[in-house]
């Protein structure tokens, strides 16, 4: 199984399975990165970048959910995957990273609202 992200490709998950964690980490966390700024940048009123900014954040998010995916995949649900402690930061990150993304898109609309009132 050959797994393609940010341009590096790695035969299987399970192959160099620290890179391929950390390119979850790395992922996840340019994904909530992205969404930050653009909240940054919806206070200040700079809707020309908010949006950009959310489709690097989308896209980061993508990258680390097809990673995610296919460890899934090669784990088969029968242990395959070794969990340690980098592969539960690596889940954490992605949680995180997906839950801020969603609350700061709700938070950009209203940033929104409240600039078109005034």
């Amino acid at each position: 199984m050959t797994i393609q992200a940010n341009a590096i490709a790695v035969e299987s998950p399970l192959e160099d399975l620290e890179e391929t964690v950390m390119e979850l980490i790395i992922n996840a966390g340019e994904s909530r990165s992205c969404a930050m700024q653009a909240l940054y940048a919806a206070k200040a009123g700079k809707w020309d970048e908010v949006d950009g900014l959310l489709a690097e954040s989308t896209a980061a998010a993508k990258r680390a959910h097809v990673v995610q995916t296919q460890l899934i995949g090669a784990d088969e649900g029968t242990g395959k995957v070794p969990v340690n402690l980098i592969m539960v930061h690596a889940q954490d990150h992605i949680m995180t990273s997906m839950l801020a993304r969603e609350l700061i898109e709700e938070l950009i609309e209203v940033h929104r609202k409240l600039q078109a009132k005034d």
